[in-house]
């Protein structure tokens, strides 16, 4: 059945793609943005900001249901920051009578020493639900697709380096999911009756850590191998910076994503599969569809 959504961070990573897929599903998408005048995806763009309260009224106003999808990792209170917005949705969406929010979450064990990141994604889970609105909540790793930040660093390491020195947390594991499989899961949970209110693991076939996600797509991107070292003299600290000078991802993502990647998360509960049945691509097969988009992207730049 047709229903209309609001997708929060609609111009965004997985936002876009998601919109995309709604639309194509049938659905009547409000594409949530700070920028709707220069918004040129899916859907009917509309002015939102989580950190204003009276716009997320007009953004849910008639919304069936709602996907977040933001976060604040790029500022260094956004434990703060990103618990404030998702009270505020909360109640917006309760006010608006919205039937259900669909949240991307963080994978990680609940008897690990969660990061302050996933800590943060675990604290949003519950805070969208507080006033009532089920909460249908998908628990990834690193979702591979073009302009995502943490395939981007690996992109841009691979890209940059004909050799690795690596701190530690890159023999830690990880279960990366294409952006495709990630898209289709949040679009496969929006209307079935079991998936209201429940809690999700997704992730890729392949279980693999960080330094073997470097290797195997060096050989992907650019058909060379990569020789790592890992040394367990870096700290957090030092590698965001070491992270920022490689890459062109500002030093507080880094350090909030680096604080993350000593947490192994993997898929531990496939009840996913039973919801939305799909055959899911591997890891090489993500980076080939990856570096597919990145190319199409700069070719359109280059013909503005």
């Amino acid at each position: 059945m047709p229903l209309t959504v609001t997708v929060t961070g609609a111009s965004g990573f997985v936002g876009s793609h998601l919109c995309e897929a709604l639309v194509e599903a049938g659905h009547s998408v409000r594409a949530m943005t700070r920028h709707p005048d220069d918004y040129t995806g899916a859907g009917e763009a509309v002015y939102g900001d989580v950190s204003q309260t009276e716009s997320l009224r007009t953004a849910l106003a008639g919304a069936d249901a709602a996907y977040y999808l933001v976060h604040s990792l790029d500022r260094e209170d956004f434990e703060a920051a990103d618990a404030e917005a998702a009270r505020d949705f909360s109640a917006a969406a309760a006010a608006a009578g919205v039937r259900r929010i669909v949240y991307l979450g963080g994978l990680g064990r609940e008897d690990q020493d969660l990061s302050a990141h996933l800590r943060s994604r675990r604290e949003v889970e519950h805070l969208l639900g507080q006033d009532g609105v089920p909460v249908t909540v998908l628990r990834a790793a690193i979702v591979v697709g073009h302009r995502g930040i943490s395939w981007e660093i690996t992109r841009q390491l691979v890209d940059h380096l004909p050799a690795m020195v690596v701190p530690h947390w890159a023999t830690t594991r990880t279960q990366p999911i294409a952006l495709r499989d990630a898209v289709a899961y949040l679009v496969g949970v929006l209307e079935p009756a079991e998936a209201r209110g429940r809690v999700f693991e997704i992730g890729g076939p392949e279980v693999l850590t960080y330094a073997q996600m470097m290797q195997r797509a060096s050989l992907v991107i650019k058909n060379r191998p990569l020789p790592i070292l890992a040394v367990p003299l870096l700290t957090p600290r030092l590698s965001s910076h070491w992270l920022a000078f490689v890459t062109d991802v500002d030093t507080e993502t880094a350090r909030n994503l680096i604080d993350s990647m000593s947490n192994e998360v993997v898929v531990r509960d496939d009840a996913i599969t039973a919801v939305v049945p799909r055959r899911l691509l591997g890891y090489d097969e993500a980076v080939r569809e990856a570096m597919a988009e990145r190319e199409r992207a700069l070719a359109a730049a280059a013909a503005e």
